[in-house]
């Protein structure tokens, strides 16, 4: 039995044929692929792609991200043998998830970076499928949001983060990770009035009209009641969900960039997704998470079950055969 489990079932992320299923192989050992998921171009068929972005040009403090995406993808290994825990369901099984690796650009032509992102977002989008990326620092939702607009037209956006990430900027040519959703606002990409920032705890007067549930107001409610208010803010409109891992507490996610006491704990964060069930989530990420401030991987760690609770979320109408 211990040949052919060694023979059979080695290097999934290569040598899957059927995108759906569960991976039985050693956390330890094989190509690493996000939850062992068939490593793929092909997006004919695909229902998600999992997309990586290693780019971090937009940090304002730490670098280190560009190494997020990796880390992400061996952190997820150890969650590749299970079914989503809390869900009653398994996407895995029902729907067609592969890894579409990495976004190439040249990173001596950071200019050129924006809209090779939006591009290949684009073209995951027109195959059919959604796309939850790995970042790569938080610039990154940007290019990605011009990609979704396209389709879906304004969108509510759903941010976890310690920051709100609307400085003001007018110069729409600048590569900043904390201007980008001002920007966002002002293109109309996003909606403020129905979209909602959850975990904030630096200061911004101007809200430009987006609902703002801090940290404190997490803590103090509770994260049922956070996800029940996230549910009336954004109704059935298209949601994308953006995750900055600065979301959590430092004692939760040392590994990032721009850390700041008094965040949301992991198990905050778990109720706080889940309860979010029905949602119309065409698409997210999860950005920030930068490997070298953590040796433990504690980091990296939360970000895979943020994204495994993303594609729990994002199928969940689906399973349910509801359409939004």
């Amino acid at each position: 039995m211990a040949l052919e489990y060694a023979k059979d079932q080695v290097d999934m992320a290569f040598t899957r044929e059927d995108p759906r299923g569960m991976a039985f192989e050693n956390t330890f050992g094989g190509a690493v692929s996000f939850l062992r998921r068939r490593y793929s171009k092909d997006l004919a068929g695909a229902d998600l792609a999992i997309l990586g972005v290693p780019f971090d040009q937009a940090v304002t403090n730490r670098p280190g991200t560009r190494l997020g995406p990796r880390a992400i993808r061996e952190a997820s290994c150890l969650q590749a043998f299970d079914a989503p825990y809390g869900w009653g369901y398994n996407p895995f099984e029902q729907f067609a998830i592969i890894d579409n690796g990495d976004l190439a650009f040249d990173y001596a032509r950071v200019a050129e970076f924006p809209e090779a992102l939006t591009a290949r977002v684009r073209g995951i989008l027109g195959a059919g499928a959604a796309s939850i990326a790995l970042g790569g620092d938080h610039y990154i939702s940007f290019p990605i949001l011009r990609a979704y607009a396209e389709k879906f037209g304004p969108l509510s956006l759903v941010q976890i983060d310690a920051h709100s990430d609307t400085w003001r900027d007018d110069d729409m040519a600048r590569i900043d990770h904390g201007t980008m959703f001002y920007k966002a606002a002002n293109l109309g990409l996003v909606d403020p009035a129905r979209s909602v920032q959850i975990g904030i705890r630096t200061d911004n007067p101007d809200t430009m009209g987006f609902n703002i549930l801090d940290a404190r107001t997490v803590h103090e409610r509770g994260p049922a009641a956070i996800a029940a208010r996230v549910r009336e803010i954004v109704g059935d409109h298209p949601v994308y969900l953006t995750f900055d891992i600065d979301g959590l507490d430092p004692a939760f996610a040392p590994g990032t960039g721009t850390p700041v006491w008094g965040g949301l704990s992991s198990a905050q964060a778990a109720i706080l997704l889940r309860d979010m069930a029905g949602i119309n989530l065409v698409g997210g990420d999860v950005v920030e998470v930068s490997p070298p401030f953590d040796t433990t991987g504690a980091t990296a760690i939360a970000a895979a079950h943020v994204v495994t609770e993303l594609i729990c979320l994002h199928f969940w109408n689906r399973r349910a055969g509801v359409t939004g």
